[in-house]
């Protein structure tokens, strides 16, 4: 039995939904804390102490905090490294919020994911085209001989490096386009791209997930799944801009395009 792409995407879009707005999905994030900018080591709002300890974070707490590390109450000391976990089973928590390490190009933060989010009350879904096979098009990879870092501006205002490992080249509409793409650690390319329509009727960026190309390089471009960034939920994520080049001249009427609230 063949597969209907239409019923697919619907799936695909439903579970998007799903997930951006479960109790620690981006929209739940209410603050990423940079440790440097705040010395003295309290960070507002954030129970607990937290200082920069070389490769670790050092956390205090006291009970009064109420913080807990790997589910159990936390009276003193404990070094953290960065948390790769998802959001839910992440170390420290303190109620049903979950405080998450991060570190950036040697910058330690805490972020702070909280189910009782504004934004996460306000949430009405994501606005999105309805499948289009039209934006189902053949590309091919080309790697780079060594992988490249560009510096690009994030979405917090500050530059940071991003690391591109090839170029993705799909045709539309009879003009060929290409993009600079990073790989995943499973294989598969992501890259983060604006055109005609970002800012003015979609989201002034959005990423592109296409998945893995084959030995020859062959991967299907889907631009019906495009997808909004984290920080397109919660301005407190660090999502970088496209790099030099990512900015194609035609418009990209699919995909995710905006988020719903109010």
């Amino acid at each position: 039995m063949s597969s209907d792409p239409r019923a697919e995407w619907r799936d695909w879009h439903e579970r998007r939904v799903a997930a951006v707005s479960a109790p620690h999905g981006p929209l739940s994030l209410t603050g990423t804390y940079w440790l440097a900018d705040h010395p003295e080591g309290r960070i507002p709002a954030v129970p607990g102490t937290w200082r920069e300890s070389g490769d670790h974070v050092l956390l205090r707490a006291t009970a009064a905090d109420g913080v807990t590390v790997d589910g159990a109450p936390l009276t003193g000391d404990v070094r953290l490294t960065a948390d790769h976990a998802p959001i839910d089973r992440s170390r420290v928590a303190a109620g049903e919020r979950r405080l998450v390490v991060l570190r950036r190009e040697g910058l330690w933060a805490v972020r702070d994911f909280d189910p009782a989010a504004p934004a996460r009350r306000a949430f009405r879904g994501i606005e999105a085209t309805p499948y289009d096979a039209r934006w189902v098009v053949p590309g091919a990879y080309r790697p780079y001989a060594a992988e490249r870092t560009v510096r690009v501006e994030n979405a917090d205002g500050r530059e940071r490096g991003l690391g591109l490992a090839g170029e993705l080249t799909f045709t539309l509409r009879g003009a060929e386009h290409t993009l600079h793409v990073a790989v995943e650690g499973d294989g598969s390319l992501w890259a983060v791209l604006a055109d005609a329509t970002s800012g003015k009727g979609s989201y002034r960026f959005r990423f592109l997930r296409p998945g893995t190309p084959d030995a020859d390089g062959r991967v299907t471009v889907d631009l019906n799944r495009l997808l909004l960034p984290p920080c397109a939920f919660a301005e407190h994520f660090i999502c970088p801009f496209p790099p030099p080049g990512n900015t194609l001249p035609v418009p990209l009427a699919a995909g995710e395009r905006n988020v719903l609230s109010g």
